[in-house]
C-alpha cells in the first residue's frame, strides 16, 4: 500500500487548553479597554475608519458593535447591489486602505462593497483597535450636573441578551471621549438626551432628526457635521446629519469615509 505524503494535523492541545485560551485573551482584550481614550459606538465606515486612524495614531481605542459582523450597511451597497461610490475627494481613504477603485465617469469611483467593508475592518483590526462585536451600548455614563455634566463612558451589555429582553445588568467601561457612530437612529445620543434632558450643541439644543435624499448636500453636510455636539460626545457619519438636521445620501460613502478620518484627526489633536 502506497504510503501517503501528506503531513496530518494533530493537536499539541486538547479542547479544555482552547477555552482557556481564548477565555485569557478576550478577557485580557476587555480589561484593558475598559479605561480608553475613545469609546466609538457602531462598526459603519465612520465608525471603522476612525477606529482606525485612532488606533494608528497610538490612541488606545475600543468599538463597540451590536451586530456580529461590521461594516454597518456598506455590505449590500446599493438595495443588495454590492457595489458602491465615492467622488475625487475621499478616494484617498480606500486608496490608503488598498481598495480597487474604478473611475466609472469623473470624479466617480466605484469599489466593491465587500472589499470595503472587510478591508476597513481589517485596517482597525491591525492598527491595534480594540473591537467588541456582538456588544450593545445601552447608556452613558455621566458626570457632574449642569453645564459642568460630561459623558465619561458607556454602560454595556451583550447583545443575545438584549435580544432575548433578559434581566441581566449591564457593565462598564471608561473613556475620554465616545463618538457616536450609530448611524440613522442615533441610538446613544438620544438615550443621553432622552435620560437626563441636557442641551445639544444643535440649532435646536436637541436632535434635530434626519431629512430625506439629497446626496449632494448630504455628502458636504457628513463632514461639516461631524465635531462634539455634548462634552465627551462626537458624532460621525450618518449619526452627524441626522443630529443636525441635514438629508441622507443613499450608497454613496464619501462623506462617510471624511468624517471617520475627520473625527479621529480632531480627537488626536485633543487628546494628544
Amino acid at each position: 500500500m502506497a504510503s501517503s505524503s501528506a503531513a496530518s494535523a494533530s493537536l499539541p492541545f486538547d479542547e479544555i487548553a482552547t477555552t482557556r485560551v481564548i477565555a485569557r485573551a478576550y478577557f485580557d482584550k476587555f480589561l484593558a479597554a475598559t479605561e480608553c481614550d475613545v469609546a466609538i459606538v457602531g462598526g459603519g465606515p465612520s465608525g471603522l475608519t476612525a477606529a482606525w486612524k485612532l488606533a494608528e495614531a497610538g490612541l488606545n481605542v475600543a468599538l463597540f458593535e451590536r451586530k456580529l459582523s461590521l461594516g454597518g450597511g456598506v455590505w449590500g451597497g446599493g438595495m443588495t447591489w454590492n457595489m458602491l461610490v465615492v467622488q475625487e475627494e475621499s478616494r484617498h481613504v480606500l486608496d490608503e486602505a488598498g481598495v480597487p477603485l474604478t473611475e466609472a465617469q469623473p470624479g466617480c469611483f466605484v469599489a466593491d462593497a465587500v472589499s470595503v467593508a472587510s478591508t476597513l475592518a481589517s485596517k482597525a483590526c491591525l492598527a491595534g483597535a480594540k473591537i467588541f462585536n456582538c456588544m450593545s451600548v445601552e447608556d452613558v455614563m455621566l458626570r457632574g450636573e449642569g453645564p459642568r455634566a460630561r459623558v465619561t463612558g458607556l454602560v454595556i451589555n451583550s447583545s443575545p441578551v438584549e435580544i432575548a429582553g433578559l434581566h441581566v445588568d449591564p457593565v462598564t467601561i471608561g473613556c475620554k471621549a465616545v463618538i457616536e457612530a450609530t448611524g440613522h437612529d442615533m441610538e446613544v445620543l438620544r438615550t443621553l438626551v432622552r435620560k437626563n434632558d441636557v442641551q445639544l450643541d444643535t440649532a435646536t439644543g436637541g436632535v434635530v432628526g434626519e431629512k430625506s435624499m439629497w446626496a449632494g448636500r448630504a455628502e458636504t453636510d457628513t463632514v461639516l457635521n461631524t465635531r462634539e455636539v455634548f462634552p465627551g460626545m462626537w458624532v460621525a457619519g450618518m449619526a452627524a446629519n441626522a443630529t443636525h438636521g441635514s438629508y441622507r445620501m443613499g450608497p454613496i460613502f464619501g462623506g462617510m469615509l471624511l468624517s471617520g478620518e475627520k473625527v479621529a484627526r480632531e480627537l488626536i489633536a485633543r487628546l494628544q
